[in-house]
């Protein structure tokens, strides 16, 4: 049995390899190894999850540190490429583990992070880049990183970077790049497009091919559900709930939509009935991605919704079931989708959900893969359920009561007449007794209450009971201002104080008249309420003849 030893791979890896576990190579890395060694361009053709990220990261390291070189400023030595976010953050996490002995520095750089912190990394170089070419490109225009330090150059599932529609940003890379590199190609299938690619980055490669192309992986059981497309979301409640058994024992569901709008829907839809999920698409950000993920992987939400990006190379250990909620429409998708599962020597099973007009999917898959998939059969009376009237029907939805909001020309004023027992209106005034309102018509503002008869003058009080005006008072005359009313048939008297007189100030009664006072010797008089001060003599009366 070959061991990493017998590969030629230096100390300081093969320690680092032991203290992660690992002692026997795959077979893409048994191959791959000793040619990367030699400085021999390299094109690898095998299934995700054989391991292909070991294959090129363990001899790179060794030939950075055989080369000794010091580390290019705004620039790096090995150039390593992912089509996504997740692959390159875990491409960079082996990058650390394989080399945490060799001294190498090691940087990655993705889309959706700040582009700052990004520029602040690579300012005094680094020895292993693993980026997006997004990304990569929007540094180089910066002037924030140049290529000419590159000595290894690694393209990690490039035929899905082709698919996403990197091909022009791989060219200006190839063009960027020194001619004197080592180039490594790794896909997991080699269409035409790809080998034209090959032909201008690298030169007279070493081919290495572990699997057929586009093949699936042993260790899967696939199967195949024949539903109809408004069915596929009670099945896949049903599996999840566990009300229809499926073969294998759910632990990681990993659960593949072909839009980014299907994804979230089939979360919301999951939610509705109780179970957590969380979706991974184009549309989240870097660090919502990444905590989807993290939970995934650590098992807090076993139900992941993905689209395609999530398909090639993330590494997930656990992922019992791959369910393919909607096929794809292009074949080899489907051998990167159920990739996710069957890991690291272990055993997985893929479902797939076809509608009608996903059959030509199905022929294309079958035609691509040579994979045969058994078909299984459907809940009892699983249509009923569906439509609401089987043994599972849910309770019946109570429709909310509407307010009917009333017309517009009722809002403002008031047309009908108003019934008994009706409330005025804010801002109405009642009509009084005798008084009839026309129909719609209101008191113009600051319009006063008609009364019966003539207004009395301003100023006149209303006389009181049992009194009488004096002869020649008239309607409207004021009393004199102090004069008092008379009391009943009383005559006004006046009441002189002790020891003195009004000094001859007598009130007089006569309509205009002030109010007479006079100075007294020490007394006080109450008809005319005649004031007098103490010590003084006769009083000068103050009236109208004075």
């Amino acid at each position: 049995m070959t061991t990493f030893a017998d590969l030629g791979l230096s100390q300081p890896v093969l320690q680092a390899l032991d203290m992660k576990g690992y002692t026997v190579p795959t077979p893409i890395q048994e191959q791959a190894i000793p040619a990367v060694l030699k400085g021999r361009d390299l094109l690898g053709i095998a299934q995700t999850g054989t391991g292909k990220t070991a294959a090129f990261m363990l001899p790179g390291i060794d030939r950075l540190r055989e080369n000794d070189r010091q580390i290019p400023f705004k620039s790096c030595r090995m150039l390593v490429l992912a089509p996504t976010r997740e692959l390159a953050v875990q491409i960079g996490q082996s990058a650390k583990d394989y080399g945490a002995l060799a001294g190498l520095k090691v940087q990655v750089i993705v889309g959706g992070t700040s582009v700052g912190k990004d520029r602040n990394k690579l300012h005094r170089g680094t020895d292993i880049l693993v980026a997006t070419p997004g990304r990569l490109l929007d540094l180089v225009d910066q002037k924030a990183l140049n290529l000419a330090g590159i000595e290894v150059l690694v393209l990690d599932e490039a035929d899905q970077m082709l698919d996403l529609g990197f091909i022009h940003a791989l060219r200006k890379i190839r063009e960027l790049a020194p001619k004197d590199r080592q180039t490594l190609f790794f896909s997991a299938t080699m269409p035409k497009a790809i080998k034209e690619l090959v032909s201008g980055f690298c030169n007279n490669p070493v081919q290495v091919s572990v699997t057929p192309q586009s093949t699936t992986a042993e260790r899967i059981d696939q199967y195949l559900f024949m539903v109809q497309q408004d069915e596929k979301l009670s099945l896949l409640e049903m599996i999840l709930k566990g009300r229809h058994a499926v073969p294998g024992a759910i632990e990681r569901v990993l659960i593949f939509t072909r839009t980014k709008h299907g994804a979230d829907r089939v979360v919301k839809r999951l939610s509705h009935a109780g179970i957590e999920s969380n979706a991974i698409h184009g549309d989240k950000s870097q660090p919502q991605r990444q905590r989807a993920l993290d939970e995934f992987r650590k098992a807090r939400v076993p139900i992941l919704i993905a689209t395609d990006v999530a398909a090639r190379g993330i590494d997930i250990p656990g992922v019992s079931h791959v369910i393919n909620y909607e096929l794809p429409n292009v074949p080899e998708q489907y051998v990167h989708r159920i990739g996710r599962t069957a890991r690291a020597g272990k055993e997985g099973v893929a479902i797939a959900f076809c509608a009608e007009d996903e059959r030509a999917y199905l022929k294309d898959i079958r035609k691509t893969t040579g994979a045969e998939l058994e078909r299984l059969p459907l809940p009892d009376n699983f249509r009923a359920v569906v439509e609401g009237e089987g043994p599972e029907k849910p309770a019946a939805r109570t429709p909310m009561k509407r307010v009917q909001p009333r017309p517009l020309g009722q809002r403002g004023g008031r047309s009908e007449p108003r019934r008994e027992g009706e409330r005025t209106p804010q801002g109405e005034r009642r009509p009084q007794t005798g008084e009839r309102r026309g129909e719609g018509d209101r008191r113009v503002q600051g319009e006063r209450r008609p009364q019966g008869g003539p207004r009395r003058p301003d100023g006149e009080r209303r006389p009181q009971g049992g009194e009488r005006r004096a002869e020649g008072e008239y309607r409207g005359e004021r009393r004199p201002q102090g004069d008092r009313k008379p009391q009943g048939a009383k005559p006004a008297q006046a009441r002189s104080g002790g020891g003195g007189g009004n000094g001859g100030g007598h009130p007089q009664r006569h309509p205009g008249a002030g109010r007479p006072q006079g100075n007294g010797g020490g007394g006080q008089g109450r008809g005319g309420r005649g004031r007098g001060r103490s010590g003084g003599g006769g009083g000068r009366p103050n009236s109208a003849s004075a």
